[in-house]
Formats: structure tokens, sequence, C-alpha cells
């Protein structure tokens, strides 16, 4: 039987690959291996990703940890380069932007492996972020890139990639959220912090670029304070996030701040939980851009650009910037009832993950039980 490898290596990664991982296995037509890079190896950023997804425990776990991109990318390639030597994988698929999609994008291309991008084509043009370096770099090598949204196939042909290597399968990581959400509203998460539905806000701030950066990231904490004196406002900290505040001492006074509830990183149920029954979300992530639109949540981009427009143009999220009076304004805008309406994206139906399973089982020559896709 024909053998996929999938490289997960940070939380955005496992609810991308679940919905890939049990639609392959429901078809039975391939073998396939988890690798999990320990890119993140906080329990709370990751090991409590498997159970709440559904995800098998990795069959590979290479341990990389933290360091610079250089030593973190470099040392997940050695790692790679042994466990793909030894399993000899038919195709590897990779997801997302982080370092330990482009390690896999670079050890395949050596060896002369098929590589697969879910989430390909996606552009913020903005190069000084490591993400866009990891999407820019991981396009060029792969064999078949699998888009989320139509305007990341108008990026990859305006790059020249062959229409052939391209393919608009949807929003795999919108399957997770909606097979889970029912489940995850039933949690207990919002009685446990106190909060009521739709009269709360929550905020993350993880990406180098707003957290690295002491004059920046007090700006933004600075505009969360005051976005907390109108309503409660829920702040999961990221560990490079808590790490800078301590740092700077500004973590402890964070804490008092009247109507802040900081709390650790959460599973991806909780989160849910949290996020689908928020009033309004604020963030510099990309994930949960198109998670707040397929909820229909008011959000707020802390960043200047977006790699995922199609949640502005179609969706519920607004590019905001890092400028306190601009951030405190459409929060105002959001609470008055002028939020931004959207709609769900094409595709982002529940079913992309079936699509990307047909289309790796052809890809590959497996025989039997795939289905045309999309």
């Amino acid at each position: 039987m024909r053998k996929v490898i999938h490289i997960v290596g940070a939380r955005p990664n496992f609810m991308k690959v679940a919905p890939i991982y049990k639609a392959i296995r429901a078809r039975g037509v391939l073998h396939q291996r988890l690798v999990h890079t320990g890119q993140h190896y906080d329990v709370k950023m990751s090991d409590v990703f498997f159970s709440d997804l559904g995800l098998p425990a990795p069959e590979v776990h290479l341990g990389i940890g933290s360091g610079s991109h250089a030593e973190q990318t470099a040392r997940m390639m050695v790692e790679m380069e042994k466990v793909f030597l030894q399993e000899k994988p038919d195709l590897v698929s990779v997801v997302g932007d982080v370092n330990s999609t482009l390690a896999a994008a670079l050890v395949t291309s050596k060896l002369a492996i098929p590589l697969a991008h879910v989430e390909a084509g996606l552009r913020s043009r903005e190069r000084y972020q490591p993400e866009e370096v990891n999407r820019v770099v991981t396009d060029r090598l792969s064999e078949l890139l699998l888009t989320p949204s139509r305007d990341a196939d108008a990026n990859l042909l305006e790059e020249g990639v062959p229409s052939s290597r391209i393919h608009f399968v949807g929003n795999v990581m919108i399957d997770s959220l909606l097979s889970n959400q029912e489940k995850a509203e039933q949690l207990s998460t919002l009685r446990d912090l106190g909060l009521s539905a739709r009269q709360y806000a929550v905020a993350t701030l993880h990406r180098p670029v707003n957290v690295d950066d002491p004059k920046l990231l007090v700006g933004l904490i600075g505009s969360l304070r005051d976005v907390a004196r109108r309503l409660p406002l829920v702040f999961p900290v990221h560990p490079r996030t808590r790490k800078m505040l301590t740092e700077q001492g500004w973590l402890a006074e964070l804490e008092r701040a009247p109507g802040m509830k900081l709390v650790e990183p959460m599973g991806y149920l909780e989160f849910l939980a949290l996020t689908s029954q928020a009033r309004v979300i604020l963030t510099d992530s990309g994930g949960l851009q198109e998670e707040a639109t397929a909820l229909g949540v008011p959000c707020l981009t802390l960043r200047e650009q977006t790699e995922r427009p199609v949640t502005v143009e179609v969706g519920t999220n607004e590019v905001v910037g890092t400028d306190a009076a601009r951030i405190l304004a459409a929060v105002d805008r959001i609470l008055a009832g002028q939020g931004k309406q959207g709609r769900v994206p094409e595709l982002w139906d529940g079913r992309t993950g079936e699509r990307i399973a047909d289309l790796y089982a052809r890809s590959v020559g497996a025989q039997g039980q795939a289905r045309a896709s999309a």
C-alpha cells in the first residue's frame, strides 16, 4: 500500500491534519504515518490537541523544541531526513507556514519525494515575516498545491506555477471547527471563567513582529487593557508572549488590570467554546481570522496586512493594525451593533479533508475507494 507522511509541529497544524488523516483512514487506500517535530512541545500547545481532535499519538516524535529559526529548522531537517530515508513515503503532506513545514519542504526536495502543501498560495507580501518566507519557499518546492481560497490560486498563477499543480480544495481547518463546535459549546468553559455568551472579548498575540518588539508590544497591551475596560477580555497567553511580558516586567501589572482575564493556552475544544461565543476577537493569528469568519464573530486583526484576504472581502474580519485609536474605534463600532457582517467563503463546507484524501490517493496511484475530487 502506498504511504503518505503527515508533518505536524505547532498547534495550528493539528486541526488541519486531523480531517485529512480521518478521511484517508476511512477510505483505507493509503498507509499513513504522523510525524510530530516537537516545534510546540508544551502540553497545552501540543499534546492536548491530539486527544481533542481524535488524532492518534504520532508514530514519530522528533522532540526538536525551541531555538532560533535557523537552529530549529536545521535540527528538524537532520531528523526528518532520517525518517524519510527509513519510511520511504510516496508523498509527504505539510500544512500551514511554520518552520516544520519549511524543513519538510527542503528535505523532500533533496530526496526527490513528492510534497503536498495544504494552505498553499496565501500571501501577506511581507517578506520580513518568517511565516511568509516559509509559505513562498514551500510552495516553490511542492508538487501539489492545495489552496483554501480563490485568491490563493491567483497568487500562485501570478508567480508562474502551472495550473495543473494547483488544486482548490477549500479550508480544511473549518472541517475541524464544524465537526467539533457543538461538543465544544457544551463544555463549562464560559461558566468556569464567569462569562456570558456574547458579553466578552477574546485576544491572542503570538507573532514575532508584534511580540518581539517591546515598544510595539506595550502599545498592543495598552489597547487590550482599554478594551477590557469596555467588556471582559480573555487573553490566553502564548509562551512566547508570556516570556516577553515577564522580561519587560509587565505581566503582573496586566494580571491586575480591570476586566482582564489572563489564562494559559487552552486545548482546542476549550478555545473553540470561547471563540464561538465571543462578542469580538482581536488577534494576529491567521487561523483565528478564518475561524472567526466561519463562526460569524467579528474579528479585528492586529497587523497591517493579512495573508487571508478572503476573511476581509467575504468574512467578518477587519484589519486594524496596531494603532490604539483605530483598534478602540473598531471595538466601539462592534459594541454599538455596527460590527462587520460576513458570509462563509466558497468550499468552507466541512468536506475539504475528503477532497484532499481523494486527491492524495489519485496522485500516488492508489486504487480502491477514492472518489473524484472537486
